[in-house]
């Protein structure tokens, strides 16, 4: 995106992988839930999530050391002007498919085509900028885009390649889970029970085995996932020696429960792994589609009922931090105070229409550390009277239609950490004539209501990376407040929001790419969507000890692209 990539055009390997690793092993892991599709490009179905990152390609893949950089995969050049207005991809004479056919640029335009017509959401948002697709040679193709934005030749490069031919005379939206996509990927489905499990198998015949960019990687013969009711019981299986790693984002817990014989015998080793990504946000996310959570102030006094301090030392111990925005913990985080500089240029001309706070300074709202919580509960109170949500003679706060005001709490099953929260959270808001409704259900449920944002309250999970851009219209477009399936779960319509992520995608210079980030993180700080929770500086695993990494981590710690991408098993 900016500047030049940080690897040579010879290099090896990627810097962070063990270019001698070992092949062989087999690693489990469990999941929670279940799953009823391996298709993992569709909106239909729940697929097991580590499949579209081990079995499927596209023409170009990312280093984690290295945000904004990509290198190719299926793809040998990659050619762009100055502008950006077209990109040029040629593939790999090489690459093939796990059935042993090539990689064609057939492939890669219907690919294009079809995820752009009836693919995940994720998919949709790059055709409309796409003026035409070609093929311009025997193994080349070239993308032209009717719209400024620099990233586009990245996005387009990020998109995973199918195989036309298996698509003929069906239907790719709707196909049966025996119906499997096929892929360029080092791993195939070898066998799986529905719900149950899935066993990868890595492909002896993996066309990209002598890439740099894939030395070292991928080194398991075969991966297995196994689906459990909920966390108690995974990690009882993990203990029992059943799974070979699991990963734990609570300090608490990681303190207290990992201390089984088996880690005392050396036979399960704990592993921490620092990184320097974002925090996120991780929380339970306030649906603005629903009266009475269009208003700010509602969003506020649920956020200062919300007695985060004795919640984190309850769950956590109180060793987490909060996390105080979406890019905190980088360099494209909000700043405390007022919008200074570049920000502030770029926030006031929507003052009008911006949240309390954008401009001025916003801040999580602090407790006293106990159970009662009184000042912000009389602060949320304060709040809720003036948004006239008057109280009845029973105590029962009233709703904007005259009845009393019932918030519905959407849970899976087996979620017991964000069910121990609510607890908490629901005698908090009895105090304010709040009655806290929780509904929860299986897998497949949860996601038909997500995806039609049948909630108020949800849990929520944003990764963010260090290299944000267009998926950013995903989370927040206000296409997503009625087109279902979209991550905008908050429903959020900010023309101030789209304006800075228009910024960012067409910034030439770093430094106005990192005011844009900082414009939109205060933007979506003070609309007050999102509850949240804590965050790590370190990435929790704990693994058998005859499976390996490299020591020299990358930026992104424990993200797709590291475990099990990057281990391998060696018993002594």
């Amino acid at each position: 995106m900016y500047g030049q990539p940080a690897l040579p055009p010879d290099f090896v390997s990627l810097p962070y992988v063990n270019p001698d690793a070992p092949k062989g092993g087999r690693m489990v892991f469990g999941n929670t839930g279940g799953f009823d599709s391996l298709n993992p490009f569709v909106l239909k179905g729940t697929p097991p999530w580590q499949w579209r990152f081990l079995g499927f390609e596209s023409l170009l893949s990312q280093s984690l050391d290295e945000p904004f950089t990509l290198y190719g995969l299926l793809a040998e050049s990659v050619e762009t002007p100055e502008d950006r207005s077209w990109v040029e991809f040629t593939l790999r004479e090489e690459a093939r498919f796990s059935d042993g056919t090539p990689v064609t640029v057939a492939d890669v335009i219907w690919s294009f085509e079809t995820l752009g017509a009836e693919g995940h959401m994720r998919y949709r948002s790059l055709p409309p900028k796409i003026a035409s697709i070609r093929q311009t040679g025997p193994r080349s193709l070239r993308i032209a885009f009717n719209t400024p934005d620099r990233e586009l030749p990245l996005i387009a490069g990020l998109r995973p390649v199918l195989k036309k031919a298996q698509w003929e005379g069906r239907d790719f939206a709707n196909a049966p889970l025996a119906e499997i996509p096929i892929g360029s990927g080092p791993y195939t489905v070898a066998s799986y029970e529905v719900g149950r499990r899935v066993l990868l198998r890595r492909n002896p015949d993996y066309w990209g085995n002598d890439l740099p960019l894939r030395r070292g990687t991928m080194n398991l013969d075969e991966i297995q996932l196994e689906f459990f009711a909920d966390a108690t019981v995974l990690f009882e299986a993990f203990k029992a020696g059943d799974l070979s790693a699991v990963r734990e984002d609570n300090a608490e817990r990681w303190a207290s429960l990992f201390d089984f014989p088996a880690i005392a015998s050396g036979e399960v080793v704990k592993a921490e792994i620092r990184h320097g990504r974002p925090t996120g946000m991780t929380g339970f996310v306030l649906n603005s589609r629903r009266p009475p959570l269009d208003d700010w102030r509602v969003r506020e006094a649920l956020l200062r009922a919300f007695n985060f301090e004795y919640i984190n030392e309850t769950a956590t111990g109180g060793v987490q931090p909060r996390i105080p925005s979406y890019f905190a913990n980088s360099d494209l985080g909000m700043r405390p105070g007022p919008a200074e500089g570049k920000v502030r240029a770029l926030l006031e001309p929507f003052a009008a229409t911006l949240p309390p706070g954008a401009l001025e300074g916003y801040a999580l709202p602090v407790g006293d550390g106990t159970l009662r919580n009184r000042a912000n509960l009389r602060a949320a109170s304060k709040l809720l009277d003036e948004a006239g949500l008057a109280v009845d003679s029973s105590g029962r706060r009233l709703g904007p239609d005259g009845s009393p005001l019932v918030l519905t709490v959407l849970l899976r099953q087996g979620d017991t950490r964000g069910q121990s929260v609510i607890d908490i959270y629901r005698l908090a808001l009895e105090r304010l004539g709040i009655e806290l409704r929780v509904d929860r259900v299986d897998n497949a449920q949860f996601v038909a209501r997500e995806t039609e944002y049948d909630f108020d309250i949800t849990s929520y999970r944003r990764d963010m990376s260090l290299s944000p851009g267009n998926e950013q219209r995903l989370y927040w477009s206000a296409d997503g407040v009625t087109q279902p399936g979209t991550r905008n779960l908050m429903g959020m319509a900010s023309p101030a929001a789209e304006a800075m992520i228009d910024k960012m995608v067409s910034a030439m210079a770093p430094e106005d790419f990192t005011a844009a980030v900082r414009a939109l993180d205060r933007i979506l700080m003070a609309g007050r969507y999102v509850i949240p929770l804590w965050y790590d500086t370190v990435d929790r695993i704990a693994h058998r000890r005859e499976f390996h990494y490299p020591r020299n981590t990358p930026i992104y710690g424990d993200r797709p692209g590291f475990l099990p991408e990057i281990w391998w098993y060696a018993a002594e």
